[in-house]
Formats: structure tokens, C-alpha cells, sequence
């Protein structure tokens, strides 16, 4: 009597476990850790976990996109979404990353005082300025936050123009985009470019008036990657492929439903929906990730003096796109490689 009822509870437990609820079968125990930036077109990377499927995903906010990288590589959290200038510095430092899926690309803005008087566009203008204020010994002060797709925009667009961000303006380095609004409202710089939701929020309060969207550099408007570590894909492919499947529908979410990224911006940073639904306007969902564009943004970098060797080997060696393919499932060729 008690063998058949041991039979019968082991037969039961193997069919349950094989049988009855796949999904739990498959389920990944542990939580995936998933760090994001707290700007318009990272925060939704906060909606992942809901749409995430199989595994559990915790998704932490971090003031900047280094602040994530650095929980990346310090193994404290498993994915995290960055941008394509974090990823091309961390290859160049030698760093183990591994690019799997874009998110939302733009979301960068140059905003001028209100005193110098300066149009729309007027790159002449402001480079007739930036020699006279440096002739005078007193050169333009012009911010962003150091590292950021932001920083990269600005002084790729400076470099187009022909004017040198390492010689003929002071830059003022603030880490923190949410203080942006500040620093214009005190006075403290001349020029910033900032992230979206805050470069809305610095116009819309009257402070600073829009300049340029600093997208003609070899960058372009790419901004964001989600990134991970080789060993996370070795130990955890599955966790990993769960999270690229629901970025992937998050893209789609966002694409067809502008309130649920008004909702979270407005819940992240407690600025207004107006604010949240003008940072919308400077920035677009795609999952894609751009290989060619990453390379000219690695080049672009080095001509910077952002990084200080050539790294277009480690880009192309570290894109993975089996995930996006296996979640479209699209060819590479048409997922940006």
C-alpha cells in the first residue's frame, strides 16, 4: 500500500512538472536585475517586467547611463539599458558587454540663454560667437552631463561645424540632467544640451530657447542599447531572451499607445504630463540595433578623444542579434546588422 502511494504521488509530481503547466516548467527562479537610466525615452524599460514572460524581472532607475554601465560591469545588476556611446566606451575600456536590442533612439536637445540672443539653427551665428567670446577670453560655457548620448551629440554637431568642444568653448560638466533647468535658470551656462523629459522642461519653464536637435553627427538620433554580460548569456540565455521579448513588445506598446510612456514618465520624475507628452515629440521606439552607425559612432568617439584606440573589431564581435532574431523573427539584415 505505502509503494502504491509513493507511485502515484511521484507519477503525479513528473506530470506536473512535465506536463501540466509548461510555463512554470520553464519559469527562471531567479530574478533578472535590469538597471535603467531616468530620462523620457529610457523610463519605459520600467514597463519590461510586466511584459516580461517566464522569468521575473526587478528593474531599478539610476540617475545616468554611467551609473548603469558601472552597475553592469561591477556584476551587480544582469541587463541594463545604456546607449551606444556607453557601449562603444566600455568596449574601449576593455569591459565584458554584449549589445542584444535597441529601445528608443533621440531624446537630446541644445537649448540657448535667453541672453545670447542666438536663433534657431543658426550654427554660423553661434560660431561667430564662440570665436568672439573666445578672442575676448571669455569663452562660451556649454553643458551636459560628461558621457552621456547627450555629451557625444553635442560635441560630434560642435565638430561638424567646425568648432572644437576640447579648445574653443569651456564645458561645464553637470552629472545630474535634472539639474539642468538650474544651472540655466542661475545663469551658470550659455549653452546645455540635455536629455528629454528635462530639455522640455527647461523650455517649457521659459528658461533656455530650443537651438539645435544635435543629430547631424555620425551618431545621428541612435541612443539607446540593451546591453548585458557574456556571462549572463552563458549562464542565463533564456532570462536574457525573455527580456529582448519584451522589449520588443514594449516598442510595439509604445508605437501604439503614447499615454503608457506619458504615465511613467510623469509617475519617474513627477514632472507634469505636458512636459512628459513634449519630450515625446524628440524621441522614437525601434528594437533595432544599427552595426554601421555603431562603428561610425566608435570612430566619431575617437576623433573625440572619447576613447583611445580603434575598438570597430569589439563593436562588431558584440552585437548579438540572435535574440532580436528569435523574438521578430527577422534576419539580422533586417534588424539593423
Amino acid at each position: 500500500m505505502i509503494r502504491h502511494r509513493f507511485a502515484l504521488v511521484l507519477a503525479a509530481s513528473l506530470w506536473a512538472g512535465a506536463g501540466a503547466s509548461p510555463a512554470l516548467a520553464q519559469q527562471d527562479p531567479a530574478p533578472v536585475k535590469l538597471g535603467y537610466a531616468k530620462c523620457a525615452h529610457c523610463l519605459p524599460v520600467a514597463l519590461i517586467p510586466g511584459l516580461a514572460k517566464g522569468v521575473t524581472v526587478d528593474a531599478t532607475g539610476f540617475n545616468s547611463g554611467n551609473d548603469v554601465l558601472t552597475a553592469l560591469v561591477s556584476k551587480s545588476i544582469d541587463v541594463a539599458q545604456v546607449t551606444y556611446l556607453h557601449y562603444v566606451t566600455a568596449l574601449d575600456k576593455g569591459f565584458d558587454v554584449v549589445a542584444v536590442a535597441g529601445e528608443v533612439n533621440g531624446g537630446s536637445e541644445c537649448l540657448s540663454a535667453k541672453g545670447l540672443t542666438l536663433a534657431a539653427e543658426d550654427w554660423a551665428g553661434f560660431k561667430s560667437l564662440v570665436e568672439s567670446r573666445k578672442g575676448a577670453g571669455t569663452p562660451l560655457k556649454v553643458a551636459a552631463s560628461r558621457g552621456n548620448a547627450q555629451d557625444i551629440h553635442m560635441r560630434g554637431a560642435l565638430l561638424k561645424h567646425g568648432i572644437n568642444p576640447n579648445k574653443d568653448i569651456q564645458f561645464v560638466n553637470i552629472p545630474n540632467p535634472s539639474d539642468h533647468l538650474a544651472a540655466m535658470q542661475r545663469g551658470e551656462v550659455d549653452l546645455v544640451c540635455s536629455v528629454e523629459p528635462f530639455a522640455s522642461q527647461i523650455r517649457l519653464a521659459g528658461a533656455a530657447n530650443h537651438f539645435v536637435l544635435p543629430y547631424d553627427q555620425a551618431a545621428g538620433k541612435l541612443t539607446n542599447l540593451i546591453v548585458t554580460r557574456s556571462d549572463v548569456i552563458k549562464n542565463r540565455r533564456a532570462a536574457v531572451q525573455a527580456v529582448v521579448d519584451a522589449d520588443v513588445a514594449l516598442v510595439a506598446k509604445l508605437d501604439a499607445d503614447k499615454s503608457v510612456w506619458i504615465d511613467v514618465i510623469n509617475q519617474k520624475t513627477g514632472l507634469s504630463r505636458d512636459v512628459a507628452a513634449e519630450a515625446l515629440k524628440n524621441a522614437e521606439p525601434d528594437y533595432r540595433m544599427y552595426r554601421a552607425k555603431t562603428l561610425a559612432i566608435a570612430e566619431m568617439m575617437r576623433d573625440l578623444k572619447y576613447i583611445s584606440r580603434d575598438v570597430s573589431k569589439e563593436v562588431e564581435a558584440n552585437m548579438d542579434f540572435s535574440f532580436l532574431e528569435a523574438a521578430t523573427k527577422k534576419t539580422r539584415d533586417g534588424l539593423g546588422y
